[in-house]
């Protein structure tokens, strides 16, 4: 479901990823439920076919409300996954909760060093989310790239850190 541009493929190419044994929590907002759904199910598949099994699924009120929870599910869990949907209305709200959801989760995953999925959307209308969500009819599938992108960047970091030393000391 990548897009392609005059740049190739939008989307990196994460076939072949192995999570097996990674244990991974997708946090969830509840509003716009069909988006939500959609975003979900995308997200389950990935880590499915990325072979994590078992995926724990936490559901929090909105998008304003993942950072937090991510913050407490990060010390528990290989990577996360954060899904949610905020759509632009007539007032600034839309501007507040994308930039407390993006710096927050963004601030979450820099501090204890969890990778976290960004499957955030941050659309205009209805059918600009429904276009991103994965559900029949979607161009993208925003909730499984958030999903392999978790993995992918967790197994990266995990194969480098192990193939270098410690470092002891700057000089």
């Amino acid at each position: 479901m990548s897009s392609r541009t005059d740049l190739g493929p939008a989307a990196p190419n994460l076939a072949n990823l192995n999570g097996s044994g990674l244990h991974v929590a997708v946090v969830a907002s509840q509003w716009h439920e069909k988006v939500m759904n959609g975003l979900l199910d995308g997200a389950l598949r990935g880590l499915a076919d990325a072979g994590v099994a078992d995926p724990v699924v936490v559901r929090v009120p909105g998008s304003f409300e993942l950072p937090v929870a991510c913050a407490s599910l990060a010390d528990h869990f290989d990577a996360l996954v954060a899904l949610g949907v905020v759509i632009r209305g007539g007032t600034p709200h839309f501007d507040y909760v994308c930039d407390a959801a993006t710096q927050g989760l963004t601030d979450v995953a820099v501090r204890t060093k969890t990778p976290i999925g960004f499957g955030v959307l941050t659309c205009d209308d209805d059918a600009q989310a429904l276009d991103r969500a994965g559900v029949e009819g979607s161009h993208e599938d925003k909730g499984y790239q958030a999903a392999q992108a978790a993995v992918a960047t967790f197994t990266t970091l995990s194969a480098v850190i192990a193939s270098r030393p410690v470092k002891t000391s700057r000089a």
